[in-house]
């Protein structure tokens, strides 16, 4: 996928005038997952469950190459084919390799974040192999050629006449066409895609090491169909999503769950630990597990950005963060959006290609409050910021206009001269000349200032 992170403000303003009902579709659906999630929290003892999970993670992270290794053994000894993909081109070679051994034509494909990161759909289109989403709404913005927007629900930013319009132009539906008739015509073109696919591909919410389990959760039955039937299954795994054991397992799954869309567990979790066995009727006859690092490594390593790789990839942040609803993901340039895309990003992808996703949140502090393994996102984001300003890649406009309100703000002299002078001229609020804050008025009603200062007024005895 083609990195745009550095046109964000164009993009976003591109869709808020474009594409307004964007705005309200995301809204509704956000806060919708987001309530469900504030219910699920309320009733287990979140604050725990969450100290618990981040502690979890953080010692898989720190003991990453003994896990890496233990799950290779264990799914070694079940029969799974063990590969590893240093770079985003090493996974894609794998699925070339795999696709001409096997001959495969059609290859049905799992919700997955990171094959949307490595490219796997055009990779595999390239090799002419017929790529099929299954997910319905995976398969809504297939259908549209379009990115996801949200981690969980990559259809969220359309609404059901853009929908309608989408099936009656591609799949021949009615225009008013409703819901349930949708889902049927979904699913008589994904079942004859499962039954005739030579491959499966998926992602994995876990995978544990002490027994070498894929784990997978979803809502629609569309994965256990696409690990199960093609006669070749293929799971991209990025490194960082290793548990120990599990019983680690058993806690993360309903963790994940409720902060992801409010429910106490998925609806459907898929526990693959290798290829079906001659007693068993059903499963694949090859089980592929790609271990993907593609800057995972280089992320690991650096002091203080690290944290961003306990993320389980539950998009609670995103509903909670009120600069993501406004526009969707799509304005973010690139596969992981809000508020963790803003921080994941720099990190896989350098700042360099990234800015200015750190400096596209109000620092709210509400995606910490809600992420279920603690990523001190508000503090990662401020690490990447002055990290652009060490570097001289920030605004240089905005650097100035900064520097000189700490100016104002830190010497009591200067202050009292400015806030005189906005009283004697209030027209500097309300035609400001500095872009910084030309941009941050705009929507909103002029600043006028008090005809008194808060001092003056103190000393009076008025306040």
């Amino acid at each position: 996928m083609e990195v745009k992170s550095q046109q964000y403000p164009e993009l976003a303003r591109k869709i808020l005038r474009q594409t307004p009902q964007v705005r309200e579709a995301v809204t509704r659906a956000a806060l919708h997952f987001d309530h469900n999630r504030q219910t699920a929290y309320a009733e287990i003892d979140a604050a725990f469950w969450r100290q618990w999970a981040e502690a979890v993670k953080n010692h898989v992270l720190t003991h990453l190459d003994h896990y890496l290794e233990l799950a290779e053994q264990r799914l070694a000894a079940r029969g799974v084919r063990v590969h590893w993909a240093e770079t985003a081109e090493d996974a894609r070679r794998v699925l070339r390799e795999l696709v001409r051994a096997h001959g495969v034509k059609r290859a049905v494909k799992a919700k997955s974040m990171l094959s949307e990161e490595l490219g796997v759909n055009p990779a595999l289109e390239a090799l002419g192999v017929e790529v099929f989403e299954t997910d319905l709404g995976e398969y809504i913005i297939q259908l549209a050629g379009e990115p996801p927007s949200h981690i969980v629900g990559p259809a969220i930013h359309r609404n059901l006449e853009e929908i309608r319009r989408l099936f009656h132009e591609r799949l021949g539906t009615p225009l008013d066409a409703e819901p349930d008739a949708l889902a049927r015509e979904a699913r008589r073109v994904l079942r004859e895609a499962f039954l005739s696919a030579e491959m499966g591909v998926s992602g994995a919410n876990f995978l544990v090491a002490e027994t070498g389990t894929i784990a997978l959760i979803e809502n629609e039955g569309n994965i256990r169909l696409t690990t199960s039937l093609p006669k070749v299954h293929v799971a991209l795994v990025g490194i960082e999503k290793l548990l120990p054991s599990l019983a680690d397992l058993a806690v993360f799954l309903q963790l994940t769950a409720r902060a992801a869309t409010g429910q106490r567990i998925g609806t459907f979790v898929s526990l693959i630990q290798g290829p079906r066995t001659e007693a068993e009727p059903d499963g694949p006859e090859e089980v592929h597990v790609v271990l993907v690092d593609n800057g995972r490594s280089a992320l690991l390593a650096d002091p203080e950005a690290w944290e961003v790789l306990r993320c389980v990839r539950c998009g609670a942040c995103l509903n909670a963060c009120p600069v993501y609803r406004q526009t969707g993901g799509h304005a973010y340039g690139w596969v992981y959006s809000g508020p963790i895309g803003a921080v994941l990003d720099p990190g896989l992808l350098g700042l360099e290609a990234t800015l200015p996703l750190p400096f596209a949140s109000s620092l709210c502090g509400a995606c910490f409050e809600v992420c279920p393994v603690r990523i001190p996102i508000p503090k990662l984001l401020v690490t990447w910021r002055q990290r652009a300003v060490a570097a001289g890649l920030a605004s240089r406009p905005e650097a100035g206009a900064v520097r000189a309100y700490a100016e104002v703000m830190t010497r009591p002299e200067l202050y009292r001269l400015f806030s005189k002078a906005l009283r004697v001229f209030p027209g500097a609020l309300e035609h400001p000349v500095l872009p910084v804050v030309r941009a941050w008025r705009a929507g909103r009603s002029g600043l006028k200032p008090s005809p008194k200062s808060f001092r003056e007024l103190w000393e009076e005895g008025a306040v």
